[in-house]
């Protein structure tokens, strides 16, 4: 009873490569679910791509990576006054976004985050006086600017990184290192000619573990196939089967995210509608899973239990049989998988 992702390893492992060569510098991100392969598993893979620093979301997800990689760790999550947090060996940085936070760190290594256009967190341009009289207490490492995904007012990221990188010059701070968080290569390649003698880092997580989403497939298990006619009942709340067909009973629930839907912002008129038949089919019971049998999208037959769904397929297609694997369209960043495992190892029978 499995829920797996394969993983063309090659493939993958090719993707991140090439990346590496467009953002020279680049920090990989390892945090919350790992992306749906695991925090452990990217460890390893950046270790292997020969990058020296390592972003993790948490300090606790630092200490869980201490021990599976061998370079520095950056905690991206800001340090918080008073937190109670793992304690961390001299090769952790930590982010802070305030002058008191920087004060509360006697002789630690941190990287300061500064308030972009996000509005999330980070050091304003007025403290960056106040925080040249504080970071002589602490092993200052640079620091770090998370910037919005979209612009629709039209304005220039690599702009505002130059503002900044600017405005700490003049506070007479040093600025050899600047983090940055969703700038394509073109803008990082302008600030570089810019601002020469600063180096400018990219932090890459989704980019670099599912950019090449190819090589990358989800699969559920069947795990029983159970005739029905139309009109009888079934499943928890004993609703009516539309028609005749299959209840197929696979892999895959709540506890591993199937059918837990993170909210998503919507552009357009079209992904509107869409939406508003979707929620206007579900107050009928009626909702698509992501799971598909030989090119068919499924529909749910009830809600997802916690470690399995039940499915309906009419019976106009075929149905599987146990141990049949059904496709599966999810999240990689919200989908807990019972097994990650290369494509290639399983084709072979390894």
């Amino acid at each position: 009873m499995t829920l797996s992702l394969y993983v063309d390893t090659d493939r993958w492992r090719a993707h991140q490569h090439a990346l590496l060569a467009e953002f020279p510098g680049l920090v990989p991100v390892a945090k919350g679910n790992g992306y749906g392969l695991g925090n452990a598993r990217l460890a390893q893979e950046a270790g292997l791509l020969g990058t020296a620093l390592l972003a993790v979301g948490t300090a606790d997800e630092a200490a869980e990576a201490v021990d599976r990689f061998p370079g520095e760790l950056l905690v991206l999550t800001p340090y918080r006054i008073g937190e109670d947090s793992p304690q961390l060996p001299s090769r952790v940085l930590r982010t802070v976004a305030s002058v008191e936070a920087v004060r509360a760190l006697p002789g630690a290594r941190v990287v300061v985050e500064c308030m972009t256009s996000m509005r999330r967190h980070g050091i304003a341009p007025g403290d960056l006086v106040h925080l040249a009289e504080a970071v002589h207490d602490v092993a200052f490492e640079g620091f770090a600017l998370h910037l919005p995904l979209d612009r629709p007012d039209g304005s220039d990221p690599a702009t505002e990184v130059s503002t900044w990188v600017q405005a700490i010059g003049q506070a007479g701070l040093p600025v050899d290192t600047v983090y940055l968080s969703h700038l394509g290569a073109p803008g990082v390649a302008w600030l570089n000619v810019r601002h020469p003698h600063t180096e400018f880092r990219s932090r890459i997580g989704t980019r670099l573990w599912l950019g090449d989403i190819g090589a990358l497939e989800a699969r559920a298990t069947v795990l029983d196939v159970t005739p029905v006619a139309r009109g009888d009942r079934y499943g928890y709340r004993q609703h009516k089967a539309p028609s005749d067909g299959h209840l197929l009973v696979v892999s895959g629930g709540t506890a591993h995210g199937v059918g837990m839907e993170a909210p998503k912002y919507v552009h357009g008129l079209m992904p509107r509608a869409k939406g508003i038949a979707r929620a206007g089919l579900a107050t009928v019971n009626r909702t698509l899973s992501p799971y598909s049998w030989q090119g068919r999208q499924l529909w749910f037959a009830e809600p997802p239990h916690m470690q399995v769904s039940i499915l309906f397929l009419p019976a106009d297609s075929k149905p599987p049989v146990l141990g049949d694997e059904l496709s599966v369209n999810v999240r990689h960043t919200t989908t807990h998988f019972d097994r990650v495992t290369d494509r290639q190892a399983v084709s072979q029978g390894v």
